[in-house]
């Protein structure tokens, strides 16, 4: 529709004011019966992009960016459970190393104190744990329990090599297995960590002890056999 602006006269300054100014604002232009130029300008930029974000042509392009969306957000969902996952393991890996280390450490300086530990057991076995002499020996045993070192290897223990140190070796009757016959320096260990082995005495079972004679054994059979035949 076109518009126009009428001025009449002149102004105070006996300027001359110019004649009326018509602006032609329809869309159709009325000679050619076409969309002008500019209005067709605006009709396409109402489909351009606003502000970066791209508007969809098509239900199946909305589908399928909603799709993938869904797959980025899955994608995102399980990089999060890897790098927690490889964070856990870390802690544990650094844990356990922290623990190897200090278990190594007090070992080192448990075994630095076996040879007195040796010394208290001696004087015990002599009746000359007394006075402070004891009560220093009793605390040192003490501390060292709770930092878990234990004191292995009785008399009639079964003879394991991994923790025993065989010194020698002893025909014994009436036994069925190597056994401890005697301790001549007990062992140390921390968990199962051996600090020590024992150095003992071991007995050795002799042969045919605790076997049937064979005269009594034939003796037994030659009965049995006389039973059944009587019986028959």
């Amino acid at each position: 529709m076109a518009q126009s602006d009428s001025t009449n006269g002149t102004n105070g300054d006996g300027e001359e004011r110019r004649g009326p100014v018509i602006r032609d604002n329809r869309r159709i232009d009325p000679e050619t019966g076409e969309v002008r130029e500019t209005a067709a300008e605006e009709a396409e930029a109402d489909t351009e992009e606003v502000e970066g974000i791209e508007i969809p042509d098509t239900p199946e392009q909305v589908v399928s960016e909603a799709i993938n969306a869904d797959e980025r957000v899955v994608e995102l969902t399980n990089d999060i459970k890897r790098v927690q996952a490889e964070y856990s393991n870390y802690r544990k890996r650094v844990e356990r190393d922290r623990v190897a280390v200090r278990e190594v450490a007090t070992a080192q300086v448990l075994g630095e104190l076996l040879p007195i530990l040796d010394d208290i057991g001696r004087a015990r076995d002599h009746d000359e744990l007394t006075g402070g002499f004891k009560a220093v020996g009793e605390a040192l045993e003490g501390a060292v329990a709770k930092l878990g070192l234990e004191r292995f290897a009785e008399q009639g223990d079964d003879f394991d090599p991994k923790i025993h140190e065989a010194l020698t070796l002893i025909p014994v009757p009436d036994i069925t297995v190597q056994t401890v016959v005697e301790v001549f320096q007990p062992g140390y260990r921390m968990g199962e960590r051996v600090l020590r082995p024992a150095r003992v005495v071991v007995g050795d079972p002799v042969e045919g002890a605790g076997a049937p004679d064979p005269a009594e054994a034939s003796d037994e059979g030659a009965e049995d056999s006389g039973g059944r035949a009587d019986d028959e």
